[in-house]
């Protein structure tokens, strides 16, 4: 068992390699044409093709001829569906592509703008290889003329940028007799942030900026909103009249008017581990951003000075990503 699958994955690799070399890198948006398609039976094609058989060789023992005429039609069918499958992805074009990054624990999705033409194209599903298999979703329709997007989630299990070797367009539309199919070299990386956790406060004279402490608000402090209770917060700032009507358990939030910018210190987080400082810089960089304060961020190998606003966070949690283990 251990042999045979390894000689799969040997073979599937020198495949893959074969079809990057003869393609290319794909530079969008691409134009799906013959050399890039590939069609094969399946299983379902296969057990059609054994009946097909077996009813011939009954036809010709019998000499049957309604037989044989039934079992060319059928084989007829076959060759026409075949031809559909394959003209279901012929002269489609993928006009955009993008991963939207996720935090660890949570989904991304992998998300193709694509357009068809000369007529409706059905039931596509988009797939990316992991880990010898195929990860597919769900089936999407692409009207004439027009763009959808096909979409494919991905869990983010570990924090990290990751690259997207390829990724897989395929259709057994009409019969699921054939599936035919295409790779997309694509120059996509997946960006999976660190887990938003901890409940450590931000040093450096930030404790009016936490926002949720009974103790940390005075005259000058402005009503930021309402964000989701976390442990610790005070009782004082829970939102007991909205939680009344049934609403979440809400805490509101303060921002110190003219404030300093925090400076986010991977090394001030000693003894803790790399992943554990990680996501409790993560966690105050988002409890940041939430209240609209800036802040920067000092790497052991990288500063990024203080901002605001939803850039500046993308660019410091990617930052927080790209840390090494």
């Amino acid at each position: 068992m251990a042999l045979a699958a390894g000689l799969r994955r040997t073979l599937t690799a020198r495949f893959a390699a074969w079809i990057r070399h003869r393609q290319g890198e794909d530079s969008l948006p691409v134009t799906i044409t013959r050399r890039r398609l590939y069609i094969l039976p399946t299983r379902a094609g296969l057990g059609f093709a054994l009946l097909l058989f077996a009813m011939l060789l009954a036809a010709l023992n019998y000499a049957n001829s309604l037989a044989l005429f039934l079992t060319f039609l059928l084989a007829g069918l076959a060759l026409a569906a075949m031809q559909l499958c394959h003209g279901n992805l012929l002269g489609a074009r993928i006009v955009a592509a993008r991963i939207e990054p996720a935090f660890a624990g949570s989904e991304a999705k992998l998300e193709l703008i694509v357009e068809a033409s000369g007529g409706t194209r059905h039931e596509w599903r988009l797939a990316l290889p992991e880990g010898g298999q195929l990860r597919v979703g769900e089936p999407v329709q692409v009207p004439a003329g027009a763009g959808t997007a096909a979409r494919l989630e991905l869990p983010g299990t570990r924090r990290g940028v990751f690259t997207i070797e390829r990724v897989r367009l395929s259709t057994q539309w009409p019969f699921g007799l054939f599936e035919a199919w295409t790779w997309l070299h694509l120059p996509l990386e997946r960006i999976v942030y660190p887990a938003a956790r901890g409940t450590l406060p931000p040093r450096g004279g930030a404790g009016r900026h936490g926002g949720a402490h009974a103790g940390d608000v005075n005259g000058d402090d402005e009503w930021h909103g309402l964000r989701a209770y976390r442990d610790g917060d005070s009782p004082r700032h829970v939102a007991w009249k909205t939680y009344a009507r049934g609403a979440p358990l809400l805490v509101s939030e303060y921002a110190a008017s003219g404030s300093e910018p925090h400076e986010f210190d991977f090394a001030r987080l000693a003894p803790l581990d790399t992943e554990t400082r990680l996501r409790q810089l993560c966690r105050w960089i988002v409890d940041a951003e939430q209240r609209g304060e800036p802040w920067a961020l000092r790497l052991p190998q990288e500063f990024i000075p203080a901002g605001a606003g939803a850039l500046h966070r993308h660019r410091c949690l990617t930052a927080l990503a790209r840390v090494p283990a």
